[in-house]
């Protein structure tokens, strides 16, 4: 029965994806049989989660990230380019998703559908209370996914069908989509309707699982996509409701009292308090072997995902004031750890940093530096979400689980200071709006989240200043964890963030070292890019979907 049952897992992950989850009955994949037995059913919900992707190398191998202004890839190859350099189009497509989340919800659908209530032969079992509380949740986990999917696609493609049953192909290939609005607002439907069914951690379960979907998990999700509906793209008159929203959404997670901004990691650390949803990988060298830097002796990497000087420049001095490359003194302390945001030494490793037992020698001719092949084209070297520990070593290679951040509570705050103002004008708000009493001002938000980074408080300022303060806080506090490509789009930012730059460094001997701010690439932007185009494939079979606009 063990031997079945890990078969089966492998069927249902990779089923799923197919026209109509109809499972072989030679080898017990029936669908009688997968709902069978309570940990059968589990399967399948193992099956539906399977679909949470990561932020790690999702993306052509890759990270996101690299398709933001906040990194490139070392290798200018890579099929991530085509995300800037003009040759995307709806029959040359990357990150297409849409097959894939389809195929996610169809999976969740199938589920929902034909989860039964209870096993009443399985009543004498020991068990049998505990097992029958967990497959009760089961549905709300999975609605909630299948919220989270839906939302997956809309961020990417604007108009698309919503998929709450399973469909024939024939009905499949005559949905209608519905509008950006109405998406953002079944998405928020379904989450108010799942959310007090969940609970709020797991700690005092038989199974007591981390990386379950939470209530928290569900309210930040439905706070997430209130503000992007809120955000320029989605809300081109500025109306003041849409913000409120999602400020009042973002509140209600805070309010939960279940998360806390503590001095931790809150990347490969599966029980931080600050982490509200995240994926769990399991033990692999393969995102180590594809960003260590190349250089490293018996230990080389493939440099990969490469933190562009934009990025760099985004994190204060540590006295809180905004870097500033015109200043002489910031130049010359830019490689100061002491002197920089401390989030700056735990995102990129830069010329001088010490890893892995080695000083990172980033400057031409230095062991990590130009002209070596695949060396940062930009000087810097990823080093979040990397674990150091990790060895490449022939002969004596170690590998470590991988937890990225989905969700969690430094977004949250983030969300609530950028819709409250947003809806109010006022980084210093407090009071009441719509009969919901605010006692936490935008501006304090914020300050929560750079208290926690050992970074001195903003001071008061107008909405304008906060605003852009506000977003570069975000930008770092959030860097690679897939936040920044989004915000571009939300913000309607794309035509400022084309101009890529990074540093030439030189050695002079002396123990200094000469920084020269230098463009590494010039993309392409259209503004049709604010969205994905829809595969031509898919239009081909139904021609109800709606291209968007500029990629026709």
């Amino acid at each position: 029965m063990k031997k079945i049952s890990i078969i089966l897992l492998s069927v249902i992950i990779l089923g799923a994806c197919s026209d109509f989850l109809e499972l072989n009955e030679s080898v017990y994949q029936t669908k009688d049989y997968q709902f069978s037995e309570f940990n059968r059913v589990k399967n399948v919900v193992t099956g539906v989660y399977g679909y949470v992707t990561d932020g790690l190398s999702d993306v052509e191998g890759t990270m996101l990230d690299v398709a933001s202004d906040d990194a490139v890839y070392a290798w200018n190859t890579h099929s991530i380019r085509k995300f800037y350099d003009g040759s995307w189009s709806p029959i040359n497509l990357i990150d297409n998703q849409w097959p894939y989340y389809y195929s996610a919800i169809r999976a969740a659908n199938y589920f929902l559908e034909n989860c039964p209530d209870d096993f009443p032969a399985s009543i004498y079992l020991d068990d049998y209370k505990e097992r029958m509380v967990e497959l009760r949740n089961f549905p709300y986990e999975v609605r909630a996914l299948r919220a989270y999917f839906h939302f997956n696609l809309l961020k990417r493609y604007n108009q698309i069908v919503i998929a709450d049953r399973t469909y024939t192909p024939e009905e499949a290939n005559e949905l209608q989509p519905v509008s950006y609005q109405e998406a953002a607002e079944w998405i928020v439907a379904e989450c108010d309707s799942v959310s007090l069914h969940l609970p709020l951690n797991y700690k005092n379960t038989p199974s007591a699982e981390l990386g379950r979907v939470t209530r928290g998990m569900v309210m930040a999700l439905k706070a997430r996509v209130l503000l992007y509906a809120a955000s320029p793209l989605n809300n081109s008159e500025n109306m003041r409701s849409p913000w409120l929203e999602a400020a009042i959404a973002a509140k209600e997670v805070i309010e939960l009292g279940e998360y806390e901004l503590v001095p931790e990691d809150v990347t490969n650390n599966e029980s931080a308090l600050g982490l509200i949803f995240g994926k769990r990988n399991f033990s692999s060298n393969s995102f180590e072997r594809a960003n260590f830097p190349i250089g490293l002796y018996l230990e080389e990497g493939n440099s990969g995902v490469c933190p562009s000087q934009n990025l760099v420049e985004s994190f204060e001095m540590i006295d809180g004031t905004p870097f500033d490359w015109s200043n002489r003194d910031h130049r010359r302390k830019m490689m100061n750890p002491l002197e920089r945001d401390p989030r700056f030494a735990k995102t990129v490793l830069y010329n001088g940093s010490r890893f892995k037992n080695h000083i990172i020698e980033s400057y031409k001719n230095g062991k990590n530096g130009f002209p070596k092949e695949g060396a940062s084209p930009t000087s810097y070297y990823l080093r979040k979400h990397i674990r150091e520990e990790t060895s490449l070593v022939a002969g004596n290679e170690s590998s470590y689980s991988h937890v990225f951040p989905l969700f969690r509570y430094a977004e949250v705050l983030l969300n609530y200071a950028e819709s409250l103002v947003e809806a109010t004008g006022d980084p210093d708000f407090k009071g009441v709006q719509n009969g919901v009493d605010f006692t936490l001002s935008p501006r304090e938000a914020v300050n929560l989240v750079r208290n926690r980074a050992n970074m001195p408080s903003l001071p008061s300022m107008d909405k304008t200043q906060f605003v852009e303060r506000l977003r570069n806080e975000r930008r770092v506090e959030l860097a690679f964890e897939g936040h920044r490509f989004w915000d571009i789009r939300r913000w309607k930012m794309g035509e400022e963030s084309t101009t890529i730059y990074g540093l030439n460094i030189t050695n002079n001997f002396d123990g200094t070292f000469t920084y020269d701010r230098i463009v590494v690439q010039d993309r392409v932007w259209d503004d049709k890019m604010y969205f994905y185009p829809i595969p031509a494939s898919e239009i081909f079979k139904n021609n109800a979907l709606i291209q968007n606009e500029g990629w026709n």
